[in-house]
């Protein structure tokens, strides 16, 4: 903490918030990856989990074909919470592309499509020639129905919601060690009229008479296994992971930290690494991994960019040096940063800014420490999905991250990014694993261009000042209700926009400040936190009496999507 700062804000640069259990439906978007982007990303995944080095490698695979569900990440996740690692692919991904990984088995996700349609997405013609258990779900049902000669038509009644199904199959592995009725969750306008030949229906439904169908290891089910509201479905995914595909579960935090250390020095070889600490978790983490791979052939920068949240320098400096042991360089460059955002008001433009200057920064410092090959960054696999726009698909891209997009063309270093597979609470479980303090694993997530995206329009220097203390009392009351474990993110927001109070005799004409808090599992969907209305009233309260400039709080219930977390 800076001196001269209020007693009342005391601590609150601490603040720590652990993952929540949301429990909320979640929408995700399809895997907007280019052919070129898949190729790389496929190599680099073989080559870290060793599938590239033949059959005895250390990690088993199943892969998961997006036809674009809201579920699809979800999938993805549940998987690797049984201890399997799984990738998340375009639908129409080529077989040449995924044999790198040696997957033991594919899921086919749900979707919104018809598989009657005329332009449906289709069932890749390798999935059934490799003869790899094969577990569909909704639509990837469907497409398994339809493609051994099953009949697929609309319902006479759409279902969405939870739905109670009876085994009718209880010697069915997917099904072993679970009751003979499950509550699970629905959301389909078509469904199996006749399964195909060969196939017995394993599971029924009043709305359903075909919930689930299989023949060997090709399994289809009409429910989402993969959703909160079906309570048993990871025992179910599990049952097809072991029982059905064979699969070790041997994916874990401290496996992943062998493997991905083997993988930095492989890549490094002798070379030096710069990476830039934010103080955030993954850039932690990063540096902590990295630091067990190459030792001091490490050199972590701390860049005070003049846009970090009250309190947040002095704390990077003093837990990083403690927490790491390292030689911690910090460089003061607020003024460059504020100079180059001057009269910038374009979210986009903004992140591209502040990715050059950070990457110019390095630049200075590789000079004066180095010399560096390698730039290190805290690139997770949401950043990589959200920031990768397809070359042939209609999908738009959401925005830049800064981790990933912000980078100039003419970087001078190689880019090295160990996280970039992991979801956040696999980051958090690799700190835990690497022996990191709570105080940082257990932090809010921040993003790279810091209170840049949280100032809408210009950034300015006087803007900077009240938004943080803005910012700080949100967390502090959070935190003070004991609503840390609950909220993924909670922040405040400054907006353009001035109104008309009156404190006192006095009309005044103030700021516009927004609270943002929302519960998450990965950052890559988000519910809007349902907090109290006496917290938010404190914190209106405080802020408007507290903070110079502001008149007025409103509270954003915007979830993602269709929104975004941060707001720019």
């Amino acid at each position: 903490m800076t001196d001269g700062t209020p007693a009342r804000h005391n601590g609150v640069d601490r603040i720590i918030h652990r993952r929540p259990r949301s429990t909320a439906a979640v929408t995700a978007t399809p895997v907007p990856l280019s052919p070129d982007a898949v190729d790389t990303l496929i190599d680099e995944t073989a080559h870290l989990l060793g599938t590239d080095a033949g059959a005895d490698a250390g990690f088993d695979v199943v892969v998961v074909l997006d036809f674009g569900s809201q579920y699809s990440q979800l999938i993805t996740r549940r998987i690797r919470e049984q201890g399997v690692y799984s990738e998340l692919l375009p639908h129409d991904v080529r077989w040449d592309d995924v044999a790198p990984l040696q997957p033991k088995g594919v899921v086919l996700s749900g979707g919104p499509a018809s598989v009657y349609a005329p332009d449906a997405p289709a069932l890749p013609a390798w999935v059934l020639e490799q003869g790899l258990p094969v577990l569909g779900i909704c639509y990837g049902l469907q497409l398994l129905a339809q493609a051994h000669g099953g009949r697929v038509a609309p319902a006479d009644r759409r279902e969405y919601g939870p739905a109670t199904i009876e085994v009718v199959a209880p010697e069915a592995p997917l099904f072993a060690g679970l009751p003979p009725r499950l509550d699970v969750w629905m959301s389909h306008g078509d469904h199996v009229l006749e399964p195909p030949p060969g196939f017995d229906v394993i599971a029924a439904s009043g709305n359903a008479p075909v919930a689930a169908i299989a023949r060997g290891p090709l399994i289809g089910i009409q429910f989402h296994p993969e959703v909160a509201h079906t309570p048993r479905g990871g025992d179910l995914i599990g049952n097809f992971l072991r029982s059905v595909c064979g699969c070790r579960t041997t994916w874990n935090a401290g496996s992943f930290v062998d493997a991905a250390v083997a993988d930095i020095r492989d890549r490094v070889g002798g070379g030096r690494v710069l990476l830039g600490l934010s103080g955030g978790v993954d850039s932690a983490v990063a540096a902590a991994l990295i630091h067990r791979a190459v030792g001091d052939r490490l050199t972590p920068v701390f860049v005070d960019n003049g846009l970090l949240r009250l309190g947040e320098a002095d704390l990077v400096r003093d837990v990083f040096a403690r927490a790491f042991g390292m030689n911690l360089v910090s460089v003061d460059a607020g003024d460059r940063f504020l100079s180059r955002l001057g009269g910038v008001g374009d979210p986009e433009q903004k992140r591209r800014l502040i990715g050059e200057t950070f990457v110019r920064v390095f630049e200075t410092e590789a000079e004066r420490h180095g010399p560096f090959e390698f730039l290190a960054q805290g690139t997770l696999y949401p950043d990589v999905i959200e920031s990768t726009t397809p070359d042939t698909k209609a999908a738009a891209k959401i925005k830049t991250h800064h981790n990933v997009g912000g980078l100039p063309a003419d970087m001078r270093f190689k880019l090295l990014e160990p996280l970039k597979f992991l979801f956040k609470d696999e980051v958090r479980a690799v700190g835990r694993e690497l022996g990191l303090p709570e105080e940082i694993v257990g932090r809010q997530p921040f993003p790279g261009p810091g209170l840049a995206v949280r100032i809408i329009g210009e950034v300015t220097e006087a803007d900077l000042e009240p938004l943080r203390l803005a910012d700080a009392i949100v967390r502090e009351e959070i935190e003070a209700a004991g609503l840390g474990s609950a909220v993924w993110q909670a922040f405040a927001v400054l907006l353009p926009v001035r109104t008309v109070g009156v404190m006192g005799d006095d009309r005044t004409y103030g700021r516009v400040c927004a609270i943002r808090a929302v519960s998450s599992e990965d950052a890559m969907t988000a519910d809007w936190s349902r907090l109290p209305h006496d917290l938010l009233a404190r914190m209106s309260n405080r802020i408007v009496n507290e903070v110079t400039g502001i008149t007025r709080v409103v509270y954003d219930i915007s979830s993602k999507p269709p929104a975004t977390i941060e707001w720019e």
